[in-house]
């Protein structure tokens, strides 16, 4: 075929297919779809339920940790093994649960398809398997049909097809088959249909094309196959930390093993030393407290009506500075409505319901503008429940007006039609004797002599007429879609309504922004967050409706995307407001050339166009109401109500989960590192102070209820006055390296002290000493707790559930000092004296707490 088949005649077409008007024969047919296939979405190749599972288990942190069971185990401490497995097993069953549920997307593109289709074959009109056809087959549209295949329309009638959920178009697009220009948009391509879209009016007939992949959504199957799960920063920064410290371990054990081996340390005692350091470096509830921070998370946001399909999502959403979103069904309610009026001396607001009144002045409007729902009512196939949305959008402003559609149309039954069609471009009916005509103004007007003034009617003069079209003009500057009404009396037939009408006035029609989202927009913005609208629209509507929600104007449209090298869309891409005319492949560049600006990007829509883009960004957010299930299942979070106020509370919620993730790494991190100073530095004197059993307890009673708690620590009044975070600044960044840094020397300098004290000149580890830097160490554990959220201006009594944690991790410590489990940790109870001492390190490392966290305050950026 030489050139697109939207630019060449249909004959042409359909000889380059080597077929006929009255379609194949069954024989070809069977010949085409053994070299064809079946026009069906093909599924990649996706992971099996058992390679999910093991991918939860690729990761640095996870393999130290088995390593450190392995080690212990071959120890002898099969219960400090044990508990590693129970904790690495659970956060593996977790994350599948989440991962198994991401991989329907392209499932879900098989679910577009039509079951049936009605084709011609074999000199009959039949129908077949949608499966089963053919490039070269002749399919038959009628409404409420699912486009079956790509192909090039031959016949059409009144034919016209709702691509939103491929293109973007708000409303239903008029086809013919005229030859359009090769570099047309796919969203104006009027003399192609395409597999998945749906027939909304008329009738036609096209010549399959394209079939399965090779259709426009099969590309889009391809583009989503082809994606790359993204990560977030934290899960690459967990990874590594957990090469980092599976490097520290083997680094400290390849010193500490030797020297102490060297200075006639029993080898068992050598190898539970190392033990103890493996344990004592690895925070070994980290991936699990993580997840579950997360999954809490994850509930509010639910009751917050925003449903996060991937866990890493919600880290991720805090650090997003771009949300590109899409227009239709987003930013807009997603369907066609009635929001001005115009009756040739008056412009009335019909949202409003005000009126401005030109020159022509101060007359009641009331039945004029009635005259015209009446018209818009009558000369109508729609009902409120089916039909062509812009029909629709009609007789829903006649019901607001107080007109009884149903009750006008009884008494004015209708008696003669001219149907509408995208050649005539207007549509006629006849009451009895008079006529009604809707259509084009600029058609409309040229068969109207007259219009209706207050004072009647009046001839249509030159100057009337101009006004007019001044006012259609003003009209589609504001993004409306206008159309004109007209009547005509004394009419014999629908013959009459060619000439002589009398032109009555204008409707302008527009699918309208959501009343919540220029706030949430505006809400966005004061967060640091920038706003880009991404859509298949037209350049005039997405401007207009981006600058009536305060995104901006500056427009570039999908025709100069298309020219543009990656390196110049780079560096055009943020400067710019709004994205028009884009195709499903335009929306990824976009993506990329702001991901490669260094920008965390948030990619918001509905339609199956939508679906690449939004597996792409690093954060995908789908509309749950009015979003195809491609859509849903290709992003990282629904939003349940389709509200774009969501986004900003998800916004919220995920920088407060950000805080509180920060909040008990550093806590973790910050006795991990304690933990290995103490261990190694009274190692190289000869004291196994802290054996592995008591580090692991050390990190259950911190790495369990009280950090987990912090995950239910409220977000900060503040959260939203932040810019967002850096994207190359690390959680692990200079504030919190010295938070870990200082308060780990504190506590090191603090409890080597502490143990020379308490074994009073001891040659080895007494239980007592043991069992007092044990205990000294849990209790600065939890007053270090409270300084990190006084570090995150969380307020000290703000989470209920956070005291009920320490408290009850202190009874878990007191039942091993005073119960029988003392003797498996080694410790002895303690007195009153005892006690004493321990208040007394208290007291000495809380002031220097916080004078470390005051100071690493001064490191925030």
């Amino acid at each position: 075929m030489s050139g697109t088949p939207h630019e060449l005649e249909a004959e042409r077409v359909t000889e380059s297919l080597e077929s006929r008007p009255d379609g194949l024969t069954s024989d070809e047919v069977r010949r085409r779809r053994a070299e064809h296939g079946e026009n069906d979405i093909v599924r990649g190749g996706g992971r099996s339920p058992v390679d999910i599972f093991l991918a939860q288990f690729n990761s640095a942190l996870i393999w130290v940790l088995l390593a450190a069971a392995a080690l212990s185990i071959w120890a002898g401490h099969a219960v400090d093994a044990i508990l590693i497995v129970i904790i690495v097993v659970a956060n593996g069953i977790f994350g599948f649960v989440q991962d198994y549920r991401a991989e329907r997307s392209l499932e879900s593109l098989r679910e577009l398809a039509a079951p049936t289709a009605t084709v011609r074959r074999d000199g009959e009109t039949r129908p077949v398997d949608a499966t089963e056809l053919v490039p070269g087959d002749v399919v038959v549209l009628r409404g409420g049909d699912v486009v079956p295949a790509d192909g090039r329309l031959l016949e059409t009638s009144d034919l016209e097809v709702d691509e939103a959920s491929l293109t973007g178009e708000s409303v239903p697009v008029s086809k013919s088959t005229a030859p359009v220009a090769s570099e047309t948009p796919l969203a104006e391509r009027a003399s192609m249909v395409y597999k998945g879209t749906s027939v909304t009016r008329g009738k036609g007939v096209a010549v399959v094309t394209e079939t399965g992949m090779e259709t426009e959504v099969g590309d889009i199957a391809r583009e989503l196959a082809a994606t790359e799960e993204t990560r977030t920063p934290l899960q690459d920064e967990l990874d590594v930390l957990g090469r980092n410290l599976g490097l520290g371990v083997l680094v400290l054990s390849a010193l500490v093993a030797p020297l102490l081996l060297f200075r006639g340390t029993p080898a068992v005692q050598a190898a539970l030393t190392a033990v103890s350091l493996a344990v004592a470096a690895i925070p070994e509830g980290l991936p699990a407290v993580v997840t579950l921070t997360l999954a809490l998370g994850v509930r509010k946001m639910s009751e917050e009506n925003a449903l996060v399909r991937r866990l890493p999502a919600v880290e991720a959403l805090g650090a997003v500075d771009v949300v590109c979103t899409d227009k239709t069904g987003t930013l807009t309610q997603g369907q066609m409505t009635v929001s001005r009026l115009w009756v040739n001396d008056a412009v009335v607001d019909f949202g409003a319901g005000e009126t401005d009144r030109d020159e022509f002045g101060g007359a009641d409007v009331g039945d004029r503008e009635e005259l015209l729902l009446e018209i818009g009512a009558l000369c109508n196939d729609s009902t409120l429940e089916d039909g062509d949305p812009t029909e629709q959008a009609l007789l829903v402003a006649a019901e607001r007006r107080g007109l009884d559609v149903d009750g006008l149309r009884e008494s004015n039954p209708r008696t003669g039609e001219v149907p509408f069609s995208s050649e005539r471009k207007w549509m006629g009916t006849v009451h009895d004797d008079v006529g009604y005509v809707k259509g084009a103004p600029e058609v409309v007007v040229e068969h109207c002599d007259r219009i209706l003034t207050a004072d009647g009617p009046k001839p249509l003069t030159d100057e009337r007429r101009e006004r007019v079209e001044t006012t259609v003009r003003s009209f589609g500057d504001d993004a409306l879609r206008v159309l004109a009404m007209a009547y005509r009396e004394a009419v014999a037939d629908a013959d009459d309504l060619a000439d002589g009408l009398t032109f009555v006035g204008l409707t302008g029609m527009i699918d309208p922004p959501r009343e919540e989202v220029a706030d949430a927009i505006a809400q966005t913005k004061r967060a640091g967050i920038g706003v880009k609208m991404v859509t298949g629209d037209n350049v005039r509507t997405a401007r207009a409706i981006a600058d009536s929600l305060g995104i901006g104007t500056a427009v570039l449209e999908g025709g100069e995307i298309e020219r543009m090298d990656d390196e110049t869309l780079r560096d055009r891409v943020d400067s710019v407001d709004v994205f028009a005319r884009t195709s499903p492949e335009h929306k990824v560049r976009i993506l990329q050339a702001l991901q490669k600006r260094g920008n965390d990007v948030a990619m918001t829509g509905d339609g199956v166009n939508d679906a690449p883009a939004l597996k792409n960004a690093d954060v995908g957010v789908a509309m749950g109401i009015r979003g195809t299930e491609v859509a849903r299942q290709a992003s990282d979070i629904v939003l349940l109500d389709d509200d774009y106020a969501t986004i900003e509370r998800a916004v919220e919620r995920g920088r407060g989960i950000f805080d509180n993730i920060w909040k008990f790494v550093a806590y973790l991190l910050s006795a991990n590192v304690a933990e290995v100073s103490i261990v190694f530095l009274a190692s190289l004197s000869g004291y196994l102070i802290l054996p592995a059993v008591q580090l692991l307890w050390i990190n259950l009673l911190t790495d369990g209820l009280p950090a987990l708690a912090l995950g239910a620590d409220p977000v900060s009044d503040d959260v939203m006055e932040r810019p967002p975070r850096d994207p190359d600044r690390g959680i692990i960044g200079r504030p919190m390296i010295g938070l870990i840094g200082g308060t780990g020397a504190v506590t090191t300098v603090v409890m080597l002290a502490f143990m020379v004290v308490t074994l009073e000149g001891a040659a080895e580890v007494t239980a007592y000493a043991m069992t007092m830097v044990f205990t000294g160490f849990v209790f600065l554990e939890f007053v270090k707790l409270y300084v990190i959220r006084w570090l995150r201006e969380t307020p000290t009594l703000s989470n209920p559930w956070l005291a009920v944690a320490v408290a009850g991790s202190i009874a878990l410590q007191l039942a091993v000092l005073y119960t029988p489990l003392n003797r498996y940790f080694g410790t002895v109870p303690l007195g009153v004296t005892d006690w004493g001492l321990i208040a007394a390190v208290l007291v000495v490392c809380l002031p220097a707490y916080l004078a470390v966290a005051a100071l690493v305050r001064r490191l925030e950026p």
